[in-house]
């Protein structure tokens, strides 16, 4: 999502510019989600890192 289009109704400037606190407080909600790996993402290559040891176990016998 994108706070480009979005309209401040405190300031009624545009929440991308951040021209007061509601739209900065407005502006960081939107692109909170967008810091760091997501949790999925780090369990699904905790899920292939254990199967290829997996893998890697049953070659080795």
């Amino acid at each position: 999502m994108s706070c480009e289009h979005l309209i401040c109704a405190h300031c009624a400037g545009p929440v991308a510019e951040g021209r007061c606190p509601a739209c900065r407080e407005a502006r960081a909600h939107v692109h909170h989600e967008n810091h760091g790996p997501s949790i999925q993402l780090i369990l699904a290559i905790l899920l292939v890192l254990a199967l290829l040891a997996l893998a890697a176990s049953r070659l080795a016998h």
